[in-house]
């Protein structure tokens, strides 16, 4: 039970709680069946989930790419997937709630017996606490074996695919940076204002900001998954690497002068946000920018995807971008990849399919689009724009830290805790009470 209980937690299946409910000898998918009440009554999108009917030559591919530069990078896979092979793509995409729908109806599927034949899911602790755990995933070790990826993916990387048991678990299909501010360029311009690197640069800036009429920072929390996001850039910069990690690994103390401090600087920043910042989204936060009636926005480089792709802005010229204040030299990744589910329909298709993904050509076509950089090491970086080579060429020189607010620094208990923290956060701003429950979730969490 404690197996499956984790896989519904990291997909948002809802509230439920992980509870180490023992019982090592107990059989998990067993367990996900007894768990399958309490998963279907989170939420329309688990209610309303179906398994499209498929034909035999059908793979069915399930993401949340269904919006900004991500929609166009998935299709162009499809498009070429379908060109070279004789199968064909049901793409079953959830749209909403930045992958938590989609993520709620893969719950509800899987628990169900009906896989799709692939899925997307982050690396790390999302795929190996989950899923890998629960048994429900195929080794595709032989795969990346005939591929020879161990030798063009990074080490780093290949351990977040890795589980306890050795074998590797599903294909990295990019990497994205979690920890950048990007800005509008002829606003900073304007107003005489530089992308800041520091927190104190990030005040005096908004200050210039605010005063000229411009809102500085442009947030969108309807979707609190951002206030995690936005905070774990925070947090690096006053913790250090070294802190971050001992942090996520249980071994540091939560309620340390440098993560009371991240909470102040983020109370800080958040008095320069825009009043309506509640009723957008990530894309509504960015729009703002672009629009230029925000000067800033600190985003996941997907934002690139969106201004490149889908608003054709030129990056270096209608929008700049700079690791989020203090993080320079620092790299958070977000990391997509897909797997081999048990009992998946057509597998030789979706072999074909995770094949794809991991080749040169698959990275170079669907990235570009995307807004991310290759994961592999020996892609075409030619075919990137501006935004893209720099991202690469950091990816490969910067220190490489793990993303909370996308299931890979901790384990899912602890990422909702701290989801839950930073809500109270937003409407109390009391530094030292976010410290001490995150002090309580690490005790429960992270040391158990």
């Amino acid at each position: 039970m404690r197996r499956w209980t984790r896989a519904l937690a990291v997909l948002g299946a809802g509230a439920l709680t992980l509870t180490a409910c023992g019982g090592g000898e107990e059989d998990p998918l067993g367990a996900m069946e007894e768990e399958a009440g309490g998963a279907q009554d989170e939420g329309a999108a688990a209610e309303d989930a179906e398994a499209p009917e498929l034909d035999q030559d059908d793979v069915e591919i399930f993401s949340w790419w269904t919006g900004a530069g991500e929609e166009a990078g998935l299709l162009a896979l499809i498009d070429m997937f379908e060109q070279q092979t004789d199968y064909t793509v049901v793409n079953s995409a959830v749209a909403g709630g930045a992958g938590t729908d989609a993520r709620a109806v893969l719950a509800s599927r899987m628990q169900a017996g009906d896989p799709p034949s692939s899925f997307q899911i982050h690396a790390s602790r999302a795929l190996l606490d989950t899923w890998v755990a629960a048994g429900a995933m195929e080794p595709i070790t032989f795969l990346w074996d005939e591929e020879g990826w161990r030798d063009v993916f990074p080490e780093s990387i290949v351990e977040q695919v890795t589980g306890d048991d050795g074998e590797i678990y599903s294909v990295p299909v990019n990497v994205h940076r979690s920890n950048v501010v990007f800005a509008n360029a002829a606003v900073l311009e304007e107003n005489g204002v530089e992308l800041p690197t520091t927190h104190e640069e990030f005040v005096q800036a908004a200050q210039t900001l605010q005063e000229a009429g411009v809102t500085p920072l442009a947030l969108g929390d309807n979707e609190t998954w951002t206030l995690v996001h936005t905070w774990e850039g925070v947090l690096l910069a006053s913790a250090g690497p070294e802190l971050y990690r001992d942090l996520f690994a249980g071994e540091a103390d939560w309620t340390s002068p440098e993560v009371i401090e991240s909470f102040e600087h983020l109370d800080e920043m958040f008095q320069y946000i825009n009043d309506d910042h509640a009723a957008r989204n990530w894309q509504d936060a960015s729009q703002l920018v672009a629009d230029g009636e925000a000067a800033m926005t600190i985003m996941g480089d997907w934002a690139a995807g969106y201004f490149a792709t889908d608003l054709e802005l030129q990056p270096e010229t209608d929008f700049v971008w700079a690791p989020t204040p203090g993080t320079d030299g620092m790299f958070i990744t977000v990391i997509d990849t897909f797997g081999l589910p048990e009992g998946g329909p057509n597998r030789d298709g979706t072999v074909e399919w995770l094949r794809l993904l991991g080749s040169v050509e698959g990275q170079d076509t669907f990235n570009p689009l995307k807004g991310s950089i290759p994961a592999r090491t020996d892609a075409d970086i030619s075919q990137y724009n501006e935004y893209g080579q720099q991202t690469y060429e950091e990816f490969q020189s910067d220190e490489l830290l793990p993303s909370l607010a996308h299931n890979s620094a901790a384990p899912p208990n602890f990422t909702d805790e701290a989801l839950q923290v930073l809500e109270i956060f937003m409407s109390q701003r009391d530094p030292q009470q976010a410290a001490d429950a995150l002090q309580q979730a690490a005790d429960d969490y992270l040391r158990s």
